[in-house]
Order: C-alpha cells, then sequence, then structure tokens
C-alpha cells in the first residue's frame, strides 16, 4: 500500500515513516507543507494519504483544506487527518464526504501502533475511522439537543459510539462483551430510533449514523 505522509514537524514525519514502513507499508512521500503535498498526491497517486490538519504557512487548516481538495478532485483516495485537538468542525466537514474512505485521528493514537495502523488500512479498504474522542464530543451534543438520541439506553450509546468509530459487529461484540446477535439487536433499534434506513453496507450504515451525530452536534453550537 503507497503512503504519502504530510506532517510539518520533522521528527514525527520521520517516525511515522518508519512506523508505517515497518508495519508492511510503502512511504511514496514524505512532505511538510499542504501545497507540496496536493502536489505529490498528483503526481504520485497513492493508496492513501495521511495528514497533519495544521500546516504552515499559518499553521491553522491548511491540511484540512489540502484533504478535502485531494477528496475532491480524487474521491478515491483515501484521506486521514491527524490532529492534536478535537475539533468538532473538523470532524463535521469531513463528514460533508459523500463516501467512505477518510478518517480523523488525534495523534496520540499513534503511540497504540496496532490500532492505528489497524484504522489506517480500514480506511484505505473504503472505511471510516473517528477518533474516540471525537466521537463522545459527538455523541454528547446529539444526546442534548435530540429526543432520539436522549431516548437510547446507556449500552445503546456504547454501541452507537464504537459504530461511529467505524467497528465491525465482531468488533463491537468483543469490546462489549456481548453477542453478535446482541450487537444486530442494539444496531436495529438504534436506527429505528434516529428514523435511518438498515443498509446491508457497513460503510454507509457508519456514514449515515456519522451525519446524523454531526449534523445535530451542528444544530446545537
Amino acid at each position: 500500500m503507497r503512503v504519502i505522509i504530510g506532517e510539518d514537524e520533522v521528527l514525527l514525519r520521520e517516525g511515522l515513516r518508519q512506523l508505517l514502513a515497518q508495519d508492511g507499508f510503502e512511504v511514496a512521500a514524505a512532505v511538510g507543507d499542504a501545497e507540496t503535498l496536493q502536489e505529490q498526491v498528483e503526481l504520485l497517486q497513492p493508496d492513501l494519504v495521511i495528514t497533519d490538519i495544521r500546516m504552515p504557512p499559518t499553521h491553522t487548516d491548511e491540511g484540512l483544506i489540502a484533504a478535502l481538495r485531494i477528496r475532491e478532485s480524487h474521491p478515491g483516495i483515501p484521506v486521514v487527518v491527524l490532529s492534536q485537538y478535537v475539533q468538532r468542525r473538523y470532524a463535521t466537514e469531513l463528514l460533508d464526504q459523500n463516501s467512505g474512505g477518510f478518517g480523523y485521528l488525534l495523534k496520540q493514537r499513534i503511540a497504540d501502533v496496532t490500532t492505528f495502523t489497524a484504522d489506517l488500512r480500514r480506511v484505505a479498504a473504503g472505511g471510516t475511522a473517528l477518533d474516540p474522542e471525537v466521537v463522545s464530543v459527538l455523541v454528547t451534543r446529539a444526546s442534548r439537543a435530540s429526543g432520539a438520541v436522549g431516548s437510547l439506553t446507556p449500552r445503546q450509546l456504547e454501541v452507537l459510539s464504537l459504530m461511529a468509530e467505524g467497528r465491525s459487529n465482531a468488533r463491537i461484540a468483543n469490546d462489549l462483551f456481548l453477542s453478535e446477535k446482541a450487537v444486530v439487536q442494539h444496531t436495529s433499534h438504534i436506527y429505528t430510533a434516529l428514523g435511518l434506513s438498515v443498509d446491508g453496507d457497513d460503510h454507509r450504515r457508519v456514514l449515515a449514523v456519522l451525519r446524523f451525530l454531526a449534523s445535530v452536534a451542528e444544530e446545537y453550537r
């Protein structure tokens, strides 16, 4: 899998390069600014892009803007954005995309190498990976703003949060010490409560949940 990294901090950029290479990824390029990132994506057409949100020259949202432009011009290229802090607006902008193949992770997750690289592979395969802290913010705000989410039981909220992170039914069952049948029952109730259709495609179901959470969280600013 060919990857391009966009990260202005040299130590983190080189650390990511080595970490990914050791886990079987091919790092096609590792750059320090958003403009060069976009140029390298155009040139190399990677299988996955990983970029910091804050990039030179202003260190605000250049990386996010680059990610959105890459997704617009190359919708088939999956993108994972990294951030130091939870920024709900960034998550909402990513969720405005019409397909999977995106992730929003906090940099602290990199330390858990196994989970981090698994998230990267899930995004590269067309899935989603949203940081648990980002999901927590969305679920909390949605619970306050929406009677639908507020009607869910604590266990169903746990299932909803893991669904929003992009976890499979099997992973949810394992994490919550439930049977897969119980997880299916919980997810069915969640879809009904949120007024979402039960689609056979896991990615589309996750996207539907994420968009619902993002929309009600946006209303509760």
